[in-house]
């Protein structure tokens, strides 16, 4: 649990400094960062899934949050350079993982609700 609490605070450092120091990149760059960040927030919704599972490890988050943006861009890179849109592998794989995790996280949260309420 510790592991998870220090994750969101360092993912809330993260989006507080990037709002606040201002960086650019060329618009060319976009498509990369998009599916990097889709395959991050798909890492974290899994990190926060298997928290609730009692499954977390974090040598296994910290090597998928950068191994899954890594790949995306990579694809995305490869399907750029080859005309083809590659990137469309990692939008359809990652977001659906996005909306399954967080699905999972939701029903997770309102059966504790339901439970709380019931007196279980």
């Amino acid at each position: 649990m510790i592991s998870l609490i220090l994750s969101l605070i360092g993912l809330a450092l993260g989006i507080i400094i990037g709002y606040y120091i201002p960086v650019t990149y060329p618009d060319s760059y976009s498509l990369y960062i998009s599916v990097g960040l889709l395959a991050a927030m798909d890492s974290v919704f899994g990190a926060i899934r298997a928290t609730l599972e009692g499954k977390y490890d974090g040598i296994i988050f910290v090597t998928g949050f950068f191994g899954n943006a890594i790949l995306a861009g990579i694809l995305a890179y490869i399907g750029d350079r080859l005309g083809f849109p590659l990137y469309y592998a990692s939008i359809f794989v990652f977001g659906g993982r996005l909306f399954q995790n967080f699905a999972i996280i939701r029903r997770y949260a309102f059966n504790k609700l339901i439970n709380k309420k019931r007196g279980n």
